[in-house]
């Protein structure tokens, strides 16, 4: 897998949200015209993306906003974790706190609580900017 897409109305918060777990902008571009109507399917698009690599430089997420034709929302803003579809992206972090308290900077909030997963890892759901849920998790020493 090379890259994840999030469709986002204000494309700056979800640039810093990504930017606080260490992931760094890799390019920005404004994307339209007949070739990207074909791909995506729709007419008449014009949309702005960041592209944001984590700092492995092994994964990308790629954050989008429509201009034209405007995005729609398929499901309630803070839909819960049952809901269809992709639901979360995971990270994996060293100092688990620290993360929550710098994203909580940025209006996230804890999906649920901080647990325990065994003897291997401390775990959490973190909604953020348009309803995003990424999941943290930090390995047990």
């Amino acid at each position: 897998m090379d890259n994840i897409l999030i469709v986002v109305a204000d494309l700056e918060a979800a640039v810093a949200f990504f930017a606080e777990l260490g992931m760094e902008v890799e390019g920005r571009t404004q994307v339209e015209g007949g070739d990207v109507d074909r791909v995506v399917g729709l007419d008449g698009v014009r949309a702005d993306i960041v592209m944001m690599r984590t700092p492995d430089g092994h994964g990308r997420v790629e954050l989008t906003r429509y201009h034209a034709p405007p995005a729609i929302s398929s499901e309630p803003q803070n839909a819960p974790a049952n809901t269809l579809g992709i639901r979360r992206i995971m990270f994996a972090v060293e100092g688990i706190d620290d993360v929550i308290a710098r994203l909580r900077a940025h209006g996230a909030e804890l999906v649920g609580e901080v647990a325990r997963y065994g003897d291997a890892y401390r775990l959490c759901f973190v909604r953020g900017p348009e309803g995003i849920i990424i999941g943290l998790a930090e390995e047990l020493g």
